[in-house]
C-alpha cells in the first residue's frame, strides 16, 4: 500500500539553520550512523556555509528540509561526494532528519525533490553511501529505486557500507 507522501519544502540553508541542524541532530539515535553525537555548532556553521556555495555553484546542495509550519525536520539534499576515497566524482545524496520527523514520508518526499532538481541542474546519475546497519535509509534509497552497485569497508568505522546507484 502507497501512502500519500507529506508536503516538504526544501530551502537552501540559512546561518540560522547551522543552529537548527545542530539542534536537531543532538540526538545518539539520529548521530548512530554519523559519529554517535552531533557535531559542534561551529562544523554546522561551516557546513551550512558550504551548501550555500555548493548551490551558487552547482546548483544544488543538502537543502534544510522544512516541514509543516515551517519546523526545520533536518536535511536532504546533493553535493559532490566530499572524500578522498569512494566514488571520486559522483554527486551523492544524502538526508537526515530529527528523531521526532521518522516514519512520517519526509525523507522520501524530500528526496524525489533532490532527485528533480539534480536531473535538473544536468546531473545524469548519482550515488547514495549507506552503512550496512542503517535500514531506515537503505528503505529510502529503495522507494527512490536505487539500485545496491558496491559493499566496502568504511574507513572510519572499519564497518561495512554499501553504495546505491541511480541513473537519472
Amino acid at each position: 500500500m502507497n501512502r500519500a507522501l507529506p508536503a516538504v519544502r526544501l530551502r537552501v540553508p540559512t546561518d540560522e539553520d547551522a543552529l537548527e541542524w545542530h539542534r536537531v541532530f543532538d540526538d545518539p539515535e539520529v548521530m548512530e550512523f554519523h559519529g554517535g553525537r552531533a557535531a559542534e555548532r561551529s562544523v554546522y556553521e561551516e557546513l551550512t556555509a558550504r551548501q550555500r556555495r555548493h548551490d551558487a555553484e552547482y546548483g544544488f546542495c543538502l537543502w534544510t528540509v522544512l516541514g509543516p509550519g515551517d519546523e526545520v525536520l533536518g536535511f536532504t539534499g546533493a553535493q559532490p561526494w566530499p572524500h578522498s576515497w569512494g566514488p571520486a566524482g559522483k554527486i551523492e545524496i544524502g538526508w537526515r532528519l530529527g528523531r521526532a520527523h521518522w516514519g512520517k514520508g519526509y525523507v522520501t518526499a524530500a528526496a524525489r525533490i533532490t532527485l528533480e532538481r539534480v536531473r535538473a541542474a544536468g546531473v545524469t546519475d548519482v550515488v547514495a553511501m549507506v552503512n550496512a546497519g542503517n535500514a531506515r535509509s537503505i528503505a529510502v534509497t529503495k522507494r527512490l529505486g536505487m539500485e545496491l552497485a558496491e559493499r566496502f569497508t568504511l574507513p572510519s568505522s572499519r564497518q561495512e557500507g554499501h553504495r546505491y546507484r541511480l541513473a537519472l
